[in-house]
């Protein structure tokens, strides 16, 4: 039974992929015959990658700025440490 329902499943995958690249074929064959470049489908534009990854940001950016005065004066506090050895870099 399960051979069966994972062999269906292949073929219901397998005949899904064969519409997809008769769809494709059919298209490029149109443009050809048309003259025209053939277009993709979705388009991917880096900018738009960009604008989301800064946008998202903007809500954590904004809620951390507010904070950024109590990280400073920790950092102050950190850096009047004294009792550190230097080593040679090797």
């Amino acid at each position: 039974m399960v051979v069966a329902m994972g062999a269906l499943l292949f073929v219901g995958l397998l005949a899904m992929g064969c519409v997809l690249a008769l769809a494709w074929t059919l298209r490029l064959a149109w443009a050809r015959l048309a003259g025209r470049p053939v277009t993709p489908w979705m388009r991917v534009d880096p900018r738009g990658a960009w604008g989301t990854a800064t946008r998202s940001t903007a809500r954590w950016t904004a809620h951390a700025a507010g904070t950024a005065r109590a990280g400073t004066a920790r950092l102050r506090e950190v850096a009047d440490v004294t009792d550190v050895q230097v080593r040679e870099v090797r």
